[in-house]
């Protein structure tokens, strides 16, 4: 009972324990015949939360203020000119890939070149710097919509034993995020700036080169995941990482993440995904209308958020 109770104080447990009770709900209209495939698609398209989440509670826990607007144009110009490069063909996909990493790359090192050398805060910097690379993919795409390499495609579309191989990609990603979090001078010195960015100077930190990499790991997630979404949905659309701005937000904070910054938390990251997705599925298999939806979507979130906070004082 002691090992439950310490469990549920846990912050990231209420994403988990809130996704269960709306596949449930879900489930209770579609019927058991469907619940396999809504288990399939929500590990598929929570992989995508996932991944940008991922990058994104690296950059919260940097400390107040600190937050990548850039993750949705990234992940659109990065999408764009992988598919662009390999032009279907299957011998280019580690070029395709390679494209994509070096995108975000680009964007990491430019978003905190404003933020340094401008003195500007994040947020406004990498808002400008979105702009700029939406104007790229803009420019680049011009309303043309290649298809990726066929064994891409289904790579992206296909599971390995009933998991989807996109879920077993955001897996890894996630196990090597928790390392590099929990077991590596890297994690805790973002840990230690989070908490208080001059106590960290003092301490003789590499400040700013934790930042700088900081925020390239947070835009080369985002190419990465630009690059799987653009292969799994057939082409690279202009809007295609739209919705993961606020997604990317959402998952983090859902998550159990401080906005404060000074803690993270991977797992809570899986337990929002899951969630955001399944109350979409749950709130169309109901029937309510886009409008209902929003509202009830919101409602939600802050009970599940309030239900998290309520317990983040005893948390070990």
């Amino acid at each position: 009972m002691m090992s439950l109770a310490r469990l549920m104080r846990r912050p990231w447990i209420w994403s988990f324990v809130a996704a269960l009770a709306v596949w449930l709900a879900t489930v209770a209209v579609t019927g058991l015949g469907g619940a396999g495939g809504l288990a399939q698609a929500t590990l598929t398209f929570a992989a995508f939360s996932v991944l940008v989440g991922i990058g994104q509670m690296f950059v919260i826990t940097l400390g107040p203020g600190n937050i990548d607007l850039s993750v949705p144009a990234t992940m659109t110009l990065a999408g764009t000119l992988a598919l662009k490069l390999m032009n279907g063909a299957e011998g280019m996909v580690i070029a395709g890939l390679g494209v994509a990493l070096l995108v975000g790359l680009a964007v990491g090192l430019a978003n905190y070149a404003l933020i340094k050398a401008l003195r500007i805060p994040p947020i406004i910097a990498t808002l400008s710097m979105s702009f700029l690379i939406q104007s790229a993919a803009i420019w680049s795409n011009r309303g043309l919509r290649i298809k990726p390499p066929a064994a891409l495609a289904d790579f992206t579309t296909a599971a390995t034993l009933g998991v989807p191989n996109l879920a077993l990609v955001a897996g890894a990603v996630s196990v090597l995020a928790w390392v590099l979090l929990n077991r590596t001078v890297y994690g805790r010195r973002i840990a230690a700036i989070g908490q208080s960015l001059p106590a960290a100077r003092m301490a003789g930190m590499p400040v700013d080169g934790t930042r700088l990499a900081t925020y390239v790991l947070c835009a080369v997630l985002a190419a990465v995941c630009g690059f799987l979404l653009a292969s799994f949905s057939g082409g690279a659309a202009l809007n295609m990482g739209a919705e993961y701005l606020l997604m990317s937000i959402a998952v983090v904070i859902i998550g159990g993440t401080a906005v404060a910054g000074g803690d993270s938390n991977v797992p809570g990251i899986w337990g929002a995904a899951l969630f955001m997705f399944l109350v979409v599925s749950m709130l169309n298999s109901y029937g309510f209308g886009a409008g209902v939806r929003l509202i009830m979507t919101g409602l939600i979130i802050i009970a599940v958020i309030v239900l998290a906070s309520g317990r983040r004082p005893g948390t070990g």
